[in-house]
């Protein structure tokens, strides 16, 4: 079976897209529709722009939306049988396979990276890689220590990302290295993504997709929330709203996908980050991106 998986933040690069918008009617039309949508043309960032300006949230994640979501409805053969995204990447999963349509699925990462820049702001906090411990010290350690701190990312066995407050972060990263980490590094990030540090933008977003509709899906998205595969409309708005206070159970989800006969996995969308970790889950598996135009 043929899996599809869409990247998160961090994947970001100058010159993202620009091939396709170029080489593409369809994908200029879609980017130009983007344009009007937020309001400023992300695409001269997305095409031109340096690397700082690429990181700012409210460019970020739109613009990595884009580049998944235009090089998937632009591919010939796009047929999923299953879909999963990193974080962010759940968004162009689900437009992906027909449950959000582009329009819709722009507006809400829009009002997604604006409503986390807030609660960014709120609060001084940041995320760590942990690599080199099993997942069950990490949450221990997390769970001894007063502060906000909390397991975010699972990536895969032996990497887990860990979220709160700064000094949270930080005892953490100092006992996690007594712990025996091969390391314990705190990451540039702007805040503590899928962490209760991010619950004033969860509130805010919980009520942009509570609006939105839900459409039947051409096939199941594993999310981030659980790990398991649902093609409920219902469910499946659930399950992203409570995303950004939530792990991102990526390791439970790949493994589920492999789990139920998945085969092949092929990143769409900018970097390579989820085809290495599938690899690390399962150096047997075949594994693919797509990040240029096809023609």
């Amino acid at each position: 079976m043929k899996a599809f998986v869409f990247p998160g933040q961090g994947a970001q690069f100058p010159g993202m897209g620009k091939d396709f918008y170029e080489n593409s009617a369809e994908a200029k039309k879609l980017f130009e529709k983007a344009n009007e949508i937020l309001g400023f043309r992300i695409t001269d960032i997305m095409f031109e722009g340096t690397i700082d300006e690429l990181k700012e949230t409210k460019v970020t994640q739109p613009a990595i939306f884009l580049h998944s979501v235009i090089l998937a409805k632009t591919l010939k053969e796009f047929k999923p049988e299953m879909v999963a995204g990193h974080s962010l990447g759940e968004f162009s999963a689900l437009v992906a396979n027909g449950a959000l349509t582009f329009e819709d699925g722009l507006k809400l990462v829009s009002k997604r990276a604006q409503a986390m820049q807030k609660a960014c702001e709120m609060e001084s906090s940041t995320m760590a890689a942990i690599v080199g411990l099993d997942d069950e010290v990490v949450e221990e350690v997390c769970a001894s220590i007063n502060d906000v701190v909390v397991a975010a990312n699972y990536n895969c066995p032996g990497q887990l990302v860990i979220s709160g407050s700064v000094t949270g972060i930080d005892k953490a990263c100092e006992l996690l290295t007594e712990k025996g980490a091969k390391r314990a590094l705190k990451l540039v990030v702007g805040g503590a993504f899928h962490s209760p540090l991010m619950e004033p933008a969860r509130e805010e977003l919980a009520a942009a997709i509570e609006s939105t509709t839900i459409s039947k899906p051409i096939c199941p998205v594993y999310q981030n929330v659980n790990a398991l595969p649902t093609s409920d409309q219902a469910e499946i708005k659930k399950n992203l709203v409570a995303q950004l206070t939530s792990p991102v159970r990526w390791t439970q989800t790949v493994q589920n996908m492999i789990k139920d006969g998945a085969t092949i996995f092929t990143e769409i969308g900018p970097g390579k980050v989820l085809q290495g970790l599938v690899k690390r889950m399962d150096r047997e598996m075949e594994v693919a991106g797509i990040s240029t135009f096809i023609e």
